[in-house]
């Protein structure tokens, strides 16, 4: 298996190198797909085993969560509860009174418990940006708490030298983000693909799984550290710093060593826990859901997530039902292309309505970012309809007064199935940056628990219920000729 796997983690993935991959696990050796004990009905997704960890539990164990407050509560209260670890990795943690009242619950905790460890992973240009920020919020707790504490800040490898002398803020964000969001308490993990901030915890929709397994904490824990080991250490005097397992600053030195041994611990990790899961896979015999950790991390040669996901948009069968949802609609020309020539599914497609698009109404050229998503939704709607598939794909835009829009993930419903049998959930929008810029995990959830799909399904139709469908509108609603312009150049940063 190991051979598969390090063909998985290669530093470019050209659409030849991907073929071949898939090439190679569809001759596999029957035994690497152990399907779903149990659950027959969901065989035609056993290749997902050949491609990703996978950890077997139950759906009882896992909580969907539906609303920003309630997301913002259950934060902190697990933050109070929390005995042994906390691991919090974001693009960015807020500077607002939310924000500073979580951060007081981090120092009660870390007060009440000694052996409490709190490992925080953000950006390091979306995270140093302006006079108070997020390392300001948090250089509290580790200049009080520097045996507890580790802050780091993930600076892509990509804004080096003139570039890095010369972008101003926010627009040195354009190279390459951390964008995972994943938010760990002991053996509790919450997957989502919200920030840590005022927006996010108010008016700004977004999704959120909290999975309730010591394994998959375990392996996401290991996983933020390691990212943590090549990206910025923040010391007591405020300070960036290499970690101390590191040698090489991302912005220094020779490129493609930093990235071929930021690329190798990961890698590592992945194999290591991909072996270890399969061992121990049989010792779950009350599991019927399984999840399975999608990485994607283009600036370090790492396509995982977009490898699975268009296997899936690729092996949606005729009768099957395919829901898609993104913040941003960008998807790449890869995925564009498999759902108009390789998916059979009938698709849906939410997407954020200008109105709740949260660049409306913003300063500069940001504020064209709305009209240029529009652009191209326009563009892969007309090629749809050129190749007369327009009857299979529908488009929706999700608008709710006073809110914004940043949800994102997939719903997939197996022929005849009522409710869903797999979901993606994380921080990916399925977009150029997503796969080719930005740090990003999901997990692919499949289950045959009934309550749980049930749960799934209420999930996306208080998405969809606040949503009407769009390809008039799409169509008809005017862009400025500048931002026609923009998008041609600069499609791939946004």
């Amino acid at each position: 298996m190991m051979p598969y796997l390090r063909r998985l983690f290669s530093q470019e993935l050209s659409p030849a190198a991907q073929g071949d991959f898939l090439g190679c696990l569809q001759q596999a050796p029957s035994v690497l797909a152990t399907g779903f004990p149990g659950a027959p009905a969901l065989e035609s997704l056993s290749w997902l085993h050949n491609l990703a960890p996978c950890f077997p539990l139950r759906g009882d164990q896992i909580q969907v969560i539906h609303e920003p407050k309630h997301f913002y509560e259950t934060l902190v209260h697990r933050i109070g509860q929390a005995k042994r670890r906390i691991v919090l990795a974001s693009l960015y943690l807020g500077t607002g009174q939310l924000e500073n009242a979580m951060v007081q619950t981090l120092r009660h905790s870390l007060e009440q418990q000694s052996a409490l460890r709190l490992n925080v992973l953000l950006d390091f240009t979306r995270g140093t940006r302006g006079t108070l920020n997020s390392k300001t919020m948090l250089l509290p707790l580790v200049r009080d708490f520097a045996s507890q504490v580790q802050l780091s800040l993930y600076h892509t490898p990509d804004l080096r030298g003139m570039t890095k002398r010369l972008a101003p803020p926010r627009w040195n964000e354009l190279l390459g983000l951390q964008h995972m969001k994943v938010y760990l308490f002991d053996d509790a993990v919450i997957i989502s693909g919200a920030n840590l901030s005022n927006d996010y915890f108010t008016n700004r929709q977004d999704r959120y799984i909290l999975i309730e397994d010591k394994p998959l904490a375990d392996f996401y824990a290991q996983f933020i550290e390691r990212v943590q080991e090549f990206s910025l250490a923040v010391a007591p005097d405020a300070s960036e710093g290499l970690h101390r397992n590191w040698r090489i600053l991302p912005y220094e030195g020779t490129k493609e060593q930093f990235i071929q041994l930021a690329r190798k611990r990961i890698s590592n990790l992945v194999q290591e826990t991909f072996q270890l899961q399969t061992q121990t896979k049989d010792q779950n015999p009350q599991a019927d859901t399984w999840i399975f950790p999608l990485l994607e991390m283009g600036q370090i040669g790492i396509h995982h997530d977009s490898v699975v996901t268009k296997r899936l948009l690729s092996n949606c069968v005729s009768g099957s039902r395919l829901k898609l949802a993104t913040g941003y609609f960008n998807l790449t020309q890869e995925y564009m292309d498999t759902l108009t020539h390789k998916c059979l599914a009938q698709c849906s497609i939410l997407m954020a309505h200008p109105n709740a698009n949260g660049f409306q109404g913003a300063k500069g050229p940001a504020g064209g970012i709305p009209a240029a998503y529009t652009l191209i939704a326009k563009s892969f709607y007309e090629s749809l309809v050129r190749r007369k598939q327009n009857h299979r794909v529908n488009f929706f835009e999700y608008e709710k007064p006073g809110w914004t829009y940043h949800a994102k993930g997939l719903w997939y419903y197996l022929p005849e199935a009522l409710l869903p049998n797999l979901t993606l959930i994380g921080s990916s929008n399925f977009g150029e940056r997503s796969v080719n810029r930005d740090l990003e995990t999901q997990v692919c959830l499949v289950t045959a628990n009934k309550d749980l799909s049930q749960r799934l399904q209420a999930e996306a139709d208080r998405l969809y219920d606040l949503s009407q469908t769009a390809e008039r509108e799409i169509v008809q609603r005017p862009v400025p000729r500048w931002v026609q312009a923009v998008v041609r150049i600069f499609r791939n940063f946004f």
